[in-house]
């Protein structure tokens, strides 16, 4: 009798199955460049603003509080334009376009499963792709954070005192009310 290992179990269920439901986390954009958040090199180990921790920097208070230091942080360490979907992401992406149904559930703010092309991906977190007016919630491109000459991107529309936000969930705040309709 042939004994599969582990690895075996897991392609030939992943062979047979139609649906498929997969959940990731920071590690898997590991290798697309984008570090952790809690490994020796990761985000939370960073000591390069020794008054305020990472976590303490990416929470809603602080981004009322300290915007334009929110932005500086936001722009180094939280996205990472560059960044390519690796092996991992396209695996997934390449099931569905053989025919399985794969939903992607992710913690990641990267965008990585939605640009190697997946199209059933719930970011629990939001994503760096999308920001948004504070004010009318006008929709704004990733670039456009960076593009801004601004320390604090603004809204064109609502002018001085608006503020462009990135569409993810800060530390302090709530999953959007909606998620888990989503995965009914």
């Amino acid at each position: 009798m042939i004994r599969m290992n582990e690895t075996e179990k897991l392609k030939k269920a992943i062979e047979e199955a139609k649906d498929i439901c997969v959940f990731t986390g920071a590690g898997i954009s590991c290798p697309s460049g984008i570090p952790d958040f809690r490994s020796a090199d990761g985000l939370y180990n960073d000591k390069g603003t020794a008054k305020y921790s990472p976590e303490e920097m990416i929470s809603h208070s602080f981004f009322v509080s300290h915007t334009d230091m929110f932005f500086d942080f936001y722009k180094s360490k939280m996205v990472y334009v560059n960044a390519k979907p690796n092996e991992a992401h396209i695996y997934f992406a390449d099931l569905e376009k053989a025919g399985k149904r794969v939903s992607v559930v992710t913690q990641n703010i990267d965008g990585l499963h939605t640009d190697a092309g997946s199209s059933e991906v719930y970011e629990l977190h939001g994503t760096t792709h999308r920001n948004y007016c504070t004010k009318c919630r006008k929709q704004f491109p990733e670039y456009y954070i960076f593009e801004s000459k601004e320390p604090v991107p603004t809204c064109p529309d609502c002018g001085p005192g608006s503020q462009i936000r990135p569409d993810v969930t800060l530390y302090g705040e709530s999953l959007p009310n909606d998620f888990s309709r989503a995965l009914d």
